[in-house]
C-alpha cells in the first residue's frame, strides 16, 4: 500500500511538472512572439519617418494601410500613427532647422507657410475627428488622390502657381481633414502643394511640411482618445520608438541632397505614384 502511493505521488510529481515546462515554454514563446513584433514595428516606423522628413511624405500613407493589412484594428493605427508621427515630426523638425534645410525663425517664408498651415489645419482636425463617422472614407480619399495626381503632374511638367495665402489655407485645411480621418495624406498634398508653387524652396517646403504635420497630428491624437479611449501600447510605445529615430536621420540625408532640379522631380514622381496607389487602393484593391 506505501508503495503504491508512493508510485501516485510520483505519478502526479512529474504530470504537474510537465505542465509547468509546458507553461514556461508558452510564456518564453509568447514573450519571443512579442519581441519579434516590437521590433519589426520599430523598423517599420523607422524606415518609413526616415524617408518622410528626408522627402515630406510616406509615413502615414504607407504605414496605416500596411498595420490595417497586418490585422491591426483601424481604432488603434490611426491614433498610434497620430502620436508616433508627431514625435518624429518635432524631432526632424529640429534637425531640419539646426541643418539649414528650412529656417523657422519668425518672419521667414517656411515659418508663415508653417504657422498657416498649423493654424488652419487645427480647424480641419477639429472638423475631421467629430465627422469621421458621418462622411464616406471612399470619396475622400478619392478626392485626395485626384488632387495629390495633379500636383504630381504640374510638378513634374514644371507648372507653376504664385503662392497666396488662401493657396496655403486650402492646402492646409484639406490634408489635416484627412489626416484627422485617416491617418494619412498631409505630405503629398503639402509638400507637393508646396512645390508647385513659384520659387519654393524644395528643402523648405519639406522642412514646413514636418513642422506643421506634428502639432497637427498631435491635435488629432489628443481627440481621437477622448472619443474613442488610449490605443494599445503594444502598438503606439513601439511606432513612437521608430519614429523619434528615423525623424533624427531623415532631415540629415535631405540635407546631403545636391541637386535641387533632382530633388523636385523626384518628389514630384513621389507624389504621383502616391495618388495612384490611393486610387488602386480605394477602388481596384
Amino acid at each position: 500500500m506505501f508503495y503504491e502511493n508512493i508510485n501516485v505521488y510520483i505519478y502526479y510529481a512529474i504530470k504537474f511538472a510537465r505542465l509547468d515546462h509546458v507553461t514556461q515554454r508558452a510564456e518564453l514563446y509568447q514573450k519571443g512572439f512579442m519581441l519579434l513584433e516590437s521590433f519589426y514595428l520599430i523598423t517599420f516606423a523607422m524606415v518609413m519617418e526616415f524617408v518622410d522628413s528626408a522627402l515630406g511624405m510616406m509615413y502615414g500613407t504607407v504605414l496605416s494601410p500596411l498595420l490595417i493589412l497586418l490585422g491591426y484594428d483601424v481604432k488603434t493605427v490611426v491614433p498610434s500613427i497620430l502620436i508616433s508621427q508627431s514625435i518624429g515630426g518635432f524631432i526632424a523638425s529640429w534637425r531640419h532647422h539646426r541643418l539649414g534645410n528650412a529656417n523657422f525663425q519668425t518672419g521667414t517664408v517656411d515659418y508663415r507657410v508653417t504657422t498657416t498651415i498649423i493654424w488652419f489645419g487645427v480647424f480641419a482636425c477639429l472638423l475631421g475627428v467629430f465627422v469621421s463617422s458621418s462622411i464616406s472614407p471612399k470619396i475622400l480619399n478619392t478626392y485626395i488622390a485626384v488632387l495629390v495626381i495633379v500636383i504630381g503632374v504640374m510638378i513634374l511638367w514644371g507648372k507653376t502657381l504664385i503662392m497666396t495665402s488662401k493657396k496655403i489655407y486650402a492646402l492646409g485645411f484639406i490634408s489635416a481633414f484627412n489626416k484627422a480621418l485617416s491617418g494619412g495624406g498631409f505630405g503629398p498634398l503639402v509638400a507637393g502643394g508646396q512645390l508647385v508653387f513659384k520659387d519654393r524652396c524644395e528643402k523648405g517646403a519639406i522642412g514646413s511640411t514636418d513642422f506643421a504635420e506634428a502639432p497637427i497630428c498631435l491635435l488629432s491624437f489628443f481627440l481621437w482618445v477622448l472619443l474613442n479611449g488610449m490605443p494599445t501600447l503594444s502598438l503606439m510605445a513601439p511606432l513612437c520608438l521608430g519614429s523619434a529615430v528615423g525623424g533624427f536621420f531623415g532631415p540629415f540625408a535631405l540635407s546631403k541632397l545636391g541637386s535641387k532640379e533632382l530633388l523636385k522631380k523626384g518628389l514630384g514622381a513621389l507624389v504621383l505614384v502616391e495618388g495612384m496607389w490611393v486610387i488602386y487602393k480605394v477602388w481596384l484593391r
